[in-house]
Parts: structure tokens; C-alpha cells; sequence
């Protein structure tokens, strides 16, 4: 009965506080916009996309990876995890980029976050995302 009504005390603190916004920045990390994204992504600093894998298969940065917080029941490959995360980009130096759905897309900062604690060191965190990225003009597949 305690857990429930502590589970009902804190949806309706979440829900007086109003709809997610991202954070500007994250401590540890260098927060980027879509022009900082382009020249990164020309330098070959490899993409991770944190949305639902429908969301990436409707377009997403050129050779981006799908790492997504939500599980995904098909495809272990595709969830966020230390290990994925580390083959993908080759060790805890190596930069990446982050990015999910606009500023009102959770999965960004909570990604950025668990990557910190795993002991990432050259994090990118894009919060604008991918349709920041489109309005930019930057190439989509």
C-alpha cells in the first residue's frame, strides 16, 4: 500500500512540474547544436541514436547506431548497454555523439548520463537530436 501511494505521490509531482524538457547541458559532457553535430560527424565521430527503432528506420544521421533505452525484444544488439555502447564506438576515450527526438526526448539525457557512469570520457550530447538535425539540412537516411 506504501509503495503505491509513494508511486501516486510522485506521478503527480512529475505531472505538476509539466511535460520533459532536456537539460542544457550535462556536467562531463559537451553539449552540441546541429552545426557542432555536422562538423563532428564529418570528422567520422560515430552517431549513437537512442529512440525506438522505428523512429531510426524512419530516417536518422547516416550510419548511426541504434542503442535504444527501451528494450527491444527482437534485437539484443540494439539496447543500450555498457557493452554495445564499447563496441561500437572502441573504448571509453573515443568520442560520440548522442541524440534522440528534440528537447522533449528523455532517452538523450538518460543515455548520456548511464554512459558517464560507465566511464565514458568523450561524450557528445546533442539534445536537439535528429530533427534538429533535418532542419539544419544535413544529409538523412
Amino acid at each position: 500500500m506504501l509503495l503505491v501511494l509513494g508511486a501516486l505521490l510522485l506521478a503527480q509531482q512529475a505531472a505538476a512540474q509539466g511535460p520533459y524538457r532536456a537539460p542544457e547541458a550535462i556536467p562531463g559532457t559537451q553539449t552540441i547544436e546541429a552545426a557542432e553535430a555536422w562538423r563532428l560527424f564529418r570528422e567520422g565521430v560515430p552517431f549513437v541514436d537512442t529512440r525506438l527503432r522505428a523512429d531510426y528506420e524512419a530516417g536518422r544521421v547516416p550510419e548511426a547506431r541504434n542503442l535504444t533505452i527501451m528494450r527491444d525484444p527482437d534485437d539484443e544488439r540494439n539496447r543500450f548497454t555498457r557493452e554495445n555502447l564499447l563496441e561500437f564506438v572502441g573504448d571509453l576515450d573515443a568520442p560520440v555523439v548522442v541524440y534522440c527526438n528534440e528537447r522533449d526526448c528523455w532517452r538523450t539525457e538518460t543515455a548520456t548520463r548511464r554512459a558517464l557512469e560507465w566511464g565514458f570520457t568523450h561524450l557528445y550530447y546533442f539534445p536537439g537530436g535528429f530533427p534538429e538535425w533535418i532542419r539544419s539540412g544535413y544529409p538523412f537516411e
